[in-house]
């Protein structure tokens, strides 16, 4: 099992759509095949800044679902939302 850690820093004014379009790609992960599960989290001192907790069985189920045509769609939807571009770190046991 993985860990993928995605922190991203929403553009201002925009935290309302960007909660709309996260959701839309948390539910469409959860269908990703190797999806064991997935949270959200904001900073509690900067709530413009969310990271993104999702448990993959495996690195390649992770960057299976990462170069998908679904995700790379409803990322290109949320893109507007963020001040920069995702970060993603994968961490291992």
């Amino acid at each position: 099992m993985i860990t993928v850690i995605i922190e991203r820093h929403l553009a201002d004014d925009m935290i309302d759509t960007y909660e709309a379009f996260a959701r839309k790609v948390m539910q469409a992960a959860v269908e990703a095949p190797g999806f064991i599960s997935g949270e959200s989290f904001h900073r509690m001192d900067a709530p413009d800044v969310r990271f993104l907790i999702v448990k993959m069985r495996t690195a390649e189920d992770w960057q299976r679902w990462q170069r998908s045509p679904e995700r790379s769609e409803l990322i290109s939807q949320l893109q507007p939302t963020l001040k920069y571009p995702e970060k993603i770190t994968l961490l291992s046991h």
